[in-house]
């Protein structure tokens, strides 16, 4: 049988409402709209409200002429799960409805969710057609919501990956995805006690590996380029002349800013965390001093450069060095107050009492 699919779901604002999927959704669309389906807002069909309770009886025979079944889901409508959801969320979170019609829509959605638990592994083994995603615009946090596939009623959270980090699959830093029951009291409750503190301790440990990562590549390469220098020769033992070794102090020296800017970009959130006084190490304030200030001066170096300042390469190299080189002399210091630094689980919220939720009858990223 081809595979065309209909789930039927109940939605508190728009009645029934329909998902197609399946490599041949299209044929879905059409018993959908044969049947006088209207689609809406991220392709998700709706009843107008006008029609009768016959015609999702004429949308099953419909449907059947078109090789598409049909199905009605154990939970209500995931759009209205997540808003009920969200605006029990500290801050102000966005929702939206995403339909994975075609399989190969989920598939590329696999690299870009953040999670070493369930929901990862659930969308490279199991079919989900639809989810919903809650978005922070102020913290930039996008979680991803999908009904937990083999039960009746829990759902999944897990996150994107955060905006400036690269692909999440894989990432052994990435936060655990954790289960949801219906009630979203309980569910805002999960996601703001458990949930977030992990993602965002998981974000914090994210760029405190990648700042330690780009500073012993850095420190590596100067190593090799300090003994090179003092040989006068390749690391192949080749003579080196003093133009080449010019060429290679530059080609150091560029290397070492383009790797720098991660830095650039991921400290200063972590660095202002740091608090020497109630650590273990107080007298690192200093050292934090002098980074601040390295910081400072290679955000201006970058801004200035991102607004097309005039810079030649030799003087852009000549202003980033002393930052590159405060930090490699105080990295350490750094590193082991940001340790200690990471984010802490959020004040409780209060629950309400669970809401009785409708039974509702058996979501495109593009």
């Amino acid at each position: 049988m081809a595979d065309a699919r209909i789930t039927l779901s109940y939605s508190r604002d728009a009645g029934i409402v329909a998902i197609a999927s399946g490599e041949h959704y299209p044929w879905a669309h059409t018993a959908l709209e044969e049947t006088g389906f209207r689609r809406g807002e991220a392709g998700v069909y709706h009843l107008p409200a006008d029609a009768s309770r016959a015609t999702v009886a004429d949308l099953v025979r419909c449907a059947e002429r078109h090789r598409t079944s049909v199905s009605t889901s154990s939970r209500r409508f995931i759009g209205d799960a997540a808003r009920d959801m969200a605006r029990l969320l500290p801050g102000q979170w966005d929702t939206t409805v995403e339909i994975y019609s075609h399989p190969v829509w989920q598939e590329d959605l696999v690299p870009w969710i953040w999670d070493s638990g369930e929901l990862g592994r659930a969308l490279q083994t199991e079919r989900i057609p639809y989810a919903a995603t809650l978005a922070d615009p102020v913290s930039g946090t996008t979680l991803l919501l999908v009904e937990r596939p083999g039960h009746q009623l829990d759902y999944l959270v897990g996150a994107f990956v955060p905006e400036g980090l690269e692909e999440g699959y894989g990432d052994p830093h990435a936060p655990r995805s954790i289960v949801l029951p219906p009630f979203p009291g309980r569910a805002a409750q999960a996601v703001a006690d458990r949930y977030l503190p992990s993602y965002e301790q998981a974000v914090h440990a994210r760029h405190a590996a990648a700042i330690a990562t780009v500073l012993q590549r850095i420190g590596s390469e100067r190593e090799t380029w300090e003994a090179m220098v003092a040989s006068g020769r390749y690391s192949d033992a080749s003579p080196l002349n003093v133009n080449a070794l010019g060429a290679a102090t530059e080609e150091f020296l560029d290397q070492s800013w383009r790797s720098f800017v991660t830095v650039v970009d991921r400290a200063p959130a972590l660095l202002n965390r740091c608090r020497p006084a109630s650590s273990p190490w107080p007298q690192d304030a200093a050292a934090l001093t002098r980074l601040a200030t390295a910081l400072t001066d290679a955000e201006g170096l970058r801004k200035e450069l991102l607004c097309g300042g005039p810079l030649r390469p030799q003087e852009r190299n000549a202003r980033a060095w002393p930052a590159i080189e405060t930090w490699l002399a105080d990295g350490e210091a750094f590193l082991r107050q940001a340790r200690v630094s990471a984010p802490h689980r959020r004040p409780a919220l209060a629950v309400s009492a669970p809401l009785a939720l409708p039974v509702a009858r058996r979501a495109q990223r593009r």
